[in-house]
């Protein structure tokens, strides 16, 4: 398991003075299994001036982020907090699609245990692709072909000039590993939970936090499913009731909801349920809306 560690000081001495960052949370994919063709795989991008984050690769992820006016050169960074389909479907599309698009360079990406395996499987399944790319004839650039990948562990993880990133332990289900993530920039905090059920460590590690992207499901949708599926629910995802007590105790400034699962009730329900126990401001999110 490979841990990077960063000197102490350096993240201070930027974090101080310089010019104030417009850091903002992009909602490229919103979305859950269901193929709801207006939500795509859940993928949030962090952008910070030039910098952008994106954590997880659902379905659809470099489509979206081309919508939202990024950069192919700037998907260079990427996050996963856990290896379920839904949110790595899209990863290679985000390795392979800008390296033909006009990255011109790697890509780094970091996640559980478990993410440099998939990730070398996907270089060999794509391997006639990478060949005929670099020497068939069309122009190319070598570097953007560099995928660097690392398995994690909980706490500090990465950090350069523009932001810090934390590792956050969270429960889903028998997922062995599965992660949230901290993102400490110069002018906002952002934590994204992943797909957790109610979690201590989650409250813990985001309370500060001026934006907090938390998952969330359905009680009385929840109240109406077989009982099979009530269990796996339980185990897996948060219920909106938990949401809002999450939120109670991390106090961020905007709640935003994602990854929902409303099982055909309205979102109204769903807020109405996480208000509760949450007065603050609560975004539903949609794929493309902007918070900051």
């Amino acid at each position: 398991m490979r841990r990077i560690f960063f000197p102490p000081l350096a993240f201070a001495l930027c974090a101080v003075g310089g010019f104030a960052q417009d850091t903002r949370v992009i909602l490229l994919g919103t979305g859950n299994p269901n193929p709801d063709p207006e939500r795509m795989g859940p993928s949030v991008a962090i952008v910070s001036g030039e910098r952008v984050y994106i954590v997880d690769a659902g379905p659809g992820v470099v489509r979206r982020a081309a919508k939202a006016g990024l950069k192919m050169t700037q998907l260079t960074r990427a996050f996963i907090t856990h290896l379920h389909s839904d949110h790595t479907l899209g990863l290679p599309d985000l390795i392979f699609t800008p390296a033909v698009t006009g990255r011109t360079e790697g890509i780094e990406i970091y996640g559980p245990p478990g993410t440099q395996a998939m990730t070398t499987n996907l270089v060999i399944a794509w391997k006639e692709d990478i060949a005929i790319r670099l020497h068939g004839g069309e122009p190319s650039a070598a570097k953007a072909y560099e995928i660097r990948a690392h398995d994690i562990a909980p706490g500090e993880i990465y950090r350069d000039e523009t932001v810090r990133v934390l590792a956050i332990k969270v429960d889903h289900g028998t997922w062995k590993h599965a992660y949230g993530y901290r993102f400490e920039a110069k002018d906002k905090t952002i934590v994204i939970s992943g797909d957790t059920t109610y979690s201590e460590s989650l409250i813990a590690g985001a309370k500060g936090c001026d934006i907090l992207v938390h998952e969330v499901y359905c009680r009385k949708a929840w109240e109406t499913r077989p009982p099979p599926w009530k269990a796996y629910h339980a185990a897996f995802h948060t219920l909106a009731p938990d949401v809002g007590r999450v939120a109670a105790q991390v106090k961020p400034r905007k709640l935003v909801l994602y990854h929902q699962l409303p099982m055909n009730w309205a979102p109204e329900d769903i807020l109405q349920e996480v208000r509760a126990a949450f007065a603050g401001e609560i975004v539903y999110g949609n794929d493309l809306d902007v918070i900051r």
